[in-house]
């Protein structure tokens, strides 16, 4: 059993643990309002630049383009992934990194050959310690996303796809669905599939006319679309890691908090221990003098 001392050391230890935590569960909801308001402001975006894409597939002929699958909705089987992985700059966010990773080692797992590209110090840190190799002089930060990054992001994944190094280019990140709720999503962003993105929809009635010609119109559009995409993706997960995280630290509070009550009794019992044998000791002492008292009565009256 611990002495007395030791408890209170442990007491002293989980209180200033408990105290990193509710900083960090403040510094987290600070961020997540910043990060709430900068999906909000994405969102409505994304989803235009998406009716846009529709609007354009409605009225696209057969094209031979690599940004295309074939015209007959066929799906390409083969051909080297481009995975970019989505993850934090830091832990202590719960599941948050690890279920974005296992996602992308399940994607490694059943396509070995493919091209990883991750975003965030804890997913390069993890593949490393695991020499799992990832593209090199691809160090971007998962804080604080912004559009700008976004772009650069997306120069690099459409530039290798465009030499042929990646034939498909998937993205895997954290979906906030809400307060709650997070999901791992993994979506494919190139080659368009004409019919997932029509979603059902017939063609327009009425086409209009491409300038110079439906090609590089498309070529035109995929590039801003894959940065929306990223860009949205990037926003969407930022959000996550934050709510991941506040849910982190109150469960490390909650816990904390147990554990002093637990220790706060164990010190009250150890104390009323002590008290206890304090007054057993006493009482016997005094049943000793008050017996030796007699003994002495005893023999003088003898």
């Amino acid at each position: 059993m611990l002495s007395e001392y030791e408890l209170r050391e442990r007491i002293g230890s989980i209180s200033e643990t408990q105290k990193i935590t509710g900083a960090m569960y403040l510094i987290a909801s600070s961020e997540l309002r910043r990060a709430k308001a900068a999906f909000d402001q994405t969102e409505p975006y994304f989803e235009l630049l998406k009716k846009d894409i529709k609007r354009i597939f409605r009225c696209l002929g057969d094209v031979d383009s690599r940004y295309m699958y074939p015209a007959d909705g066929s799906h390409l089987t083969d051909g080297r992934y481009g995975i970019l992985l989505i993850t934090a700059d830091k832990g202590l966010a719960g599941a948050y990194n690890m279920n974005a990773i296992k996602a992308a080692e399940k994607a490694l797992s059943e396509h070995p050959d493919s091209q990883l590209y991750v975003v965030g110090s804890y997913g390069r840190k993890y593949f490393s310690a695991k020499k799992v190799p990832f593209a090199e002089n691809f160090e971007f930060s998962a804080q604080s996303p912004t559009l700008h990054r976004a772009r650069k992001i997306a120069s690099i994944l459409l530039s290798d796809f465009e030499a042929k190094k990646t034939d498909k280019i998937f993205v895997i990140y954290t979906h906030s669905k809400n307060d709650a709720v997070t999901e791992v999503m993994t979506e494919r962003i190139l080659p368009f599939h004409r019919g997932e993105i029509l979603g059902g929809e017939q063609a327009a009635a009425e086409s209009f006319k491409f300038f110079p010609s439906e090609k590089e119109v498309l070529e035109s559009v995929a590039p801003s679309y894959v940065c929306g995409f990223l860009y949205s993706a990037l926003t969407d997960s930022f959000l996550s890691e934050q709510r991941s995280r506040m849910s982190a630290m109150q469960t490390a509070d909650k816990s904390a908090r147990d554990m002093l009550e637990e220790l706060d009794f164990e010190v009250n019992k150890l104390r009323q221990s002590e008290i206890t044998r304090e007054i057993t000791e006493i009482s016997a002492a005094a049943r000793y003098q008050k017996d030796k008292k007699a003994r002495i009565r005893g023999a003088l009256k003898g």
